[in-house]
């Protein structure tokens, strides 16, 4: 099965470079060429040539308004006839724009499953992503094996937009913790524990998480190279506001945690990864 892949970004090149290594032949395109170089795929110059050489395509973008660009704008996926096509879009999308998307595929007679990922650069070059999948039940089954290659952890939801939910969802506590740790080991270095002193017991105590053992090495180096950035986080938070709001309820941690990223743009480290939100905290003592 012929893939197609469009949108390199840190995420998207370690998914891309996953699914080459697992044998697939790709056909690329990035709206930046030269994320493509390194990657043994063929690089077109159109999504619409993307859409004409592939079975299946995916997409790893920054947000919705990126997908929508790929999928109506000029030479775009629609402009193809991609009619029996697979698209798997593992951006994280804002919920409703998800559901206007598998409109716009199912007219045109493309299958339009969302994908979206729990996971950064790491684990994605290591096909240990979890994968969170919504759309047609035949087309999920289809490419499950290709998803294999990328997602240690499939969960099927069946409904169009619940996958995207859920993964806005799942970035409340990604934020959360990732902030919260980010407070702690400020302060306990403030009081005069070292630094590794501090990670090691939080570490043994109510720290341990898996973001915490993800991002110790950044925070002890204080080398916030982008894996997944503060701009992206902010996004998804701000997404998320979105689902509450329109639910009726309350998000305590989520709206003070999306303040803080917010903080991120107004001191230039919005596109650091993000954990580099220890900086704020860090600046502070």
């Amino acid at each position: 099965m012929h893939a197609g892949f469009i949108g390199l970004g840190h995420l998207g090149r370690a998914i891309a470079g996953r699914l080459v290594d697992c044998g697939h032949n790709l056909t690329v395109w990035n709206r930046t060429p030269a994320k493509a170089e390194g990657l043994d795929a063929e690089v077109v110059s159109s999504p619409l040539q993307v859409a004409q050489k592939s079975e299946i395509i995916f997409l790893c973008l920054f947000d919705s308004d990126g997908v929508h660009s790929i999928l109506s704008g000029t030479d775009g996926l629609l402009s193809a006839d991609i009619s029996g096509k697979i698209i798997i879009d593992l951006t994280t999308n804002h919920f409703r724009e998800a559901a206007i998307f598998h409109e716009l595929c199912g007219k045109a007679g493309a299958v339009y499953l969302e994908a979206p990922v729990l996971g950064s650069v790491v684990p994605a070059s290591q096909g240990a992503l979890t994968v969170l999948i919504s759309g047609d039940e035949s087309g999920y089954e289809k490419i499950k094996p290709v998803l294999e290659d990328i997602g240690k952890h499939l969960f099927y939801l069946k409904t169009p937009s619940l996958a995207t939910k859920m993964k806005l969802i799942n970035n409340l506590t990604l934020g959360s913790f990732m902030a919260t740790l980010a407070e702690a080991l400020s302060l306990g270095e403030h009081i005069g524990i070292a630094k590794e002193d501090v990670v090691e017991i939080l570490s043994a105590g109510g720290g341990n998480s898996l973001v915490l053992n993800a991002k110790k090495k950044k925070l002890l180096e204080e080398d916030f190279s982008t894996h997944f950035s503060s701009a992206l986080i902010y996004k998804d938070l701000h997404c998320l506001q979105d689902l509450a709001y329109e639910e009726k309820k309350t998000l305590f941690t989520g709206a003070v945690t999306k303040e803080l990223y917010a903080r991120t743009f107004e001191e230039g480290i919005d596109q650091e990864d993000f954990s580099a939100i220890y900086k704020l905290f860090k600046k502070g003592r």
